[in-house]
């Protein structure tokens, strides 16, 4: 199949390539539809790894991805052919210890699309298994179908955060996850959520939301924001979403005594806490990594129209342009949030 190969580091191809398409009793093959461009996507692209994923071989990329089911397997019964579906792109080893204790996105043998060596789903086609294969309701869209991914770990964010209903966050950084974590704490029951980032446009995207107050970062202390949003009392929790290491500096300040800070953002470097300031006030320390047992909750709420993620995506591309995709993701527009690439022209 024609495939969005990364042949290196900085080196984009639209090429042939062999894939996997044999269907196995359990899995589905899927006509692809529409792929989000992921950050972690334009980091092989740029860097050639993260942490110790390296690209040692060619790789296809994406894995943000919705389409229409068009061969099913032997025992598979709850999807069938024609289905519009969204998939989520880490496999566990159904036998492992981790999955057997509900943590399948921290199984050392998950097989993740797009990360190193398992190859993406930027290309017409792809098999997946049934088990981790949704059903689109009708009122959802290719394009949303897309975004379930990235929705789902704003959506592990803030489950993570044990919310209160009434809380007061903080989300550092206004990127697509940024938002969507903001997005997932009103759903989960904030009653507003200050967002920070030097991007203006980002910003003015995310102050749409009603309940979600923007903080320009170049013009206005976050401290002094969030003293002013609760009293002087510190945010309930807060997400640090940035993956800045300068975004670490001041996380204790903004948080309340006794509150929760969740770090979801993931620096290239090693950072330092300030331990000290966490016990001063027994702040919580959470950690997301991607998501376990979320990925239907998160299709559902978007479903139930409760969160619309349409306004973040700023920009499509067609198959034949994903390489300028990719091009411009990398360079990183102040005014993008979410772009998508369409494989298929099929309406939906």
């Amino acid at each position: 199949m024609r495939a969005l190969v990364l042949e290196k580091k900085g080196e984009l191809a639209l090429r042939e390539i062999a894939l996997p398409l044999d269907v196995g009793p359990d899995d589905v093959r899927i006509a692809i539809h529409t792929v989000g461009v992921c950050g972690s996507d334009v980091h092989y692209y740029t860097h050639g790894a993260i942490g110790s994923y390296v690209v040692r071989a060619p790789m296809v990329l994406g894995h943000e991805a919705s389409g229409t089911i068009v061969e099913i397997g032997a025992n598979v019964r709850t999807l069938k052919v024609g289905d519009r579906v969204c998939m989520e792109p880490g496999v566990p080893n159904l036998s492992s210890r981790a999955t057997k204790l509900g943590i399948y996105n921290v199984d050392p043998d998950v097989s993740f699309w797009a990360t190193p060596p398992v190859h993406g789903i930027l290309a017409p086609q792809a098999v997946h298994p049934a088990a981790f294969t949704y059903k689109l309701p009708d009122n959802v869209s290719f394009a949303e179908g897309a975004m379930v991914e990235p929705f789902a770990i704003g959506m592990q964010a803030a489950a993570r955060a044990r919310i209160v209903p009434g809380d007061v966050a903080v989300v550092v950084g206004c990127g697509p996850i940024g938002i969507m974590i903001a997005l997932a704490a009103l759903a989960g029951g904030c009653s507003k959520v200050v967002i920070s980032d030097f991007s203006a446009p980002k910003l003015e995207i995310a102050a749409r939301y009603p309940g979600i107050v923007p903080v320009n970062i170049g013009e206005q202390s976050l401290v002094d924001a969030v003293a002013e949003a609760t009293d002087n009392w510190g945010a309930d929790i807060v997400f640090e979403a940035s993956g800045s290491p300068k975004a670490f500096a001041n996380l204790f300040d903004v948080v309340r005594p006794g509150g929760a800070v969740v770090l979801v953002g993931l620096p290239v470097e090693l950072v330092a806490l300030n331990v000290p300031a966490a016990i001063s006030k027994e702040v919580r320390i959470e950690t997301v990594f991607r998501y376990a047992n979320i990925f239907d909750r998160a299709l559902q709420l978007i479903a139930s129209g409760k969160v619309d993620l349409n306004p973040l995506i700023t920009g499509t591309y067609s198959f034949d342009d994903s390489i300028e995709a990719f091009e411009r993701a990398a360079a990183g527009k102040p005014e993008d949030v979410k772009l998508q690439i369409l494989i298929s022209s099929e309406k939906g």
